[in-house]
């Protein structure tokens, strides 16, 4: 069965024109081209304002150039002032070749001489075309947008999950594991003050050896999961993980900052904290470097966190694998809180640097407000201090 051609659309056409005659004879040779049309005839600025209402839907404008007390360059700007994208053709028998081109800069579609109309259809068709493509485009740009708004939502609530499944995982192992395993030991401990046997001595200092090392894996694990440390503030945190990551690699980290604490809204310190975490970890596996240094601020409600190494740098390459989420996963995890991550590199280091617009005071600035705790050194979180940690026996 052959399918019958579709009906011509019926093109609302807002004719500005003070002449019947042209009017008509406008007309004519649309219909005569095969187009439908539903067409009103004004000739007046008040009605020209009248017709731009959103209310009304025009499929195209064809104006006159020269009206009594109005012009279709004045049409021409008005529609623009009214943000409208409609189709805009003069029609003139007196235009000339400089106002022609005005018009065209101005944003007319098209202009044609009233003694020469054989043109005036092809012009509206192309006119209504490049129109409804325009529109297309936007739909399709709000589209794209709707749905990369709905894909970084998701990511933030599937980063917001991941962090609230390991605070819930932590907890477990800390509560759970850590306290059956701290009974062990004291279990062990008091059975070996309670033996005279040397070989059963001697199994159950090999336990509680086997013992200690899962607390110890135990402690790592937590940590890994949701840092403790971050409760003691993000300047303490970043102090004890470039502590922890110089006595680990043996490569030379430094934390500076001029702030001993900072009260940042929540979020803010985790987000921090993993981004530097992700960046050291990135030095070590990656970079060749032999000096890290992390530098913490807030100035101009800003709060930046620049991690820099003397390594070989990134090539272009590493950036743009397909199953590289790394660099990818901070941007999203940025995005979170408001922020931006900037990643600079060259053969002679790499820079990465988080920035968190904030709605609060520069601390440096408002420091006589604050009572702040001296800061502890990379010394006073050395070995023996774990904040992870279930205690000695």
């Amino acid at each position: 069965m052959s399918s019958q051609p579709s009906e011509p659309k019926t093109l609302r056409l807002l004719h500005l024109e003070d002449s019947e005659a042209d009017h008509v004879l406008t007309m004519a040779h649309l219909r005569r081209g095969g187009l439908k049309i539903d067409a009103v005839r004004i000739d007046s600025e008040a009605e020209f304002l009248a017709a731009l209402d959103p209310a009304e839907d025009w499929d195209v404008i064809v104006s006159d150039y020269n009206l009594p007390g109005f012009s279709g360059l004045i049409a021409l700007d008005l529609l623009k002032a009214s943000s409208r994208p409609i189709p805009f053709i003069i029609v003139s028998g007196e235009i000339g070749e400089d106002t022609a081109v005005e018009a065209m800069r101005n944003g007319a579609s098209d202009y044609l001489l009233k003694n020469n109309l054989s043109r005036l259809v092809p012009a509206v068709m192309h006119a209504v075309e490049v129109h409804e493509v325009h529109l297309a485009r936007l739909r399709a740009d709000q589209e794209l947008g709707a749905s990369k708004q709905r894909v970084h939502e998701l990511v933030q609530h599937l980063q917001t999950s991941v962090e609230g499944e390991r605070a819930a995982i932590a907890r477990e192992i800390h509560d759970d594991v850590g306290g059956s395993l701290t009974a062990l030991k004291f279990d062990l401990a008091w059975i070996a003050r309670h033996t005279d046997s040397p070989e059963v001595l001697s199994r159950v200092n090999s336990a509680l050896e086997t013992v200690t090392h899962a607390i110890e894996a135990s402690q790592r694990i937590m940590h890994n999961l949701r840092p403790a440390i971050l409760e003691q503030g993000l300047v303490a945190a970043l102090q004890w993980m470039t502590s922890r990551f110089e006595r680990r690699t043996g490569i030379a980290c430094q934390f500076r900052s001029r702030h001993a604490h900072l009260s940042l809204p929540a979020g803010v310190p985790l987000v921090a904290y993993r981004t530097a975490q992700e960046a050291l970890t990135n030095v070590s596996k990656h970079a060749n470097a032999s000096e890290v240094h992390i530098d913490l601020s807030l100035a101009g409600g800003v709060l930046s966190l620049e991690v820099s190494d003397n390594g070989r740098g990134l090539n272009p390459e590493d950036l743009a694998k397909a199953r590289s989420f790394g660099i990818r996963g901070l941007h999203e995890r940025a995005g979170t809180v408001g922020g931006w991550v900037d990643l600079s590199s060259s053969p002679g280091g790499t820079t990465l640097i988080l920035s968190v617009p904030l709605d609060i005071v520069d601390e440096t600035e408002d420091a006589a407000h604050l009572e702040l705790p001296e800061p502890s050194s990379p010394e006073t979180l050395a070995d023996d201090y774990d904040p992870t940690s279930w205690g000695e026996l």
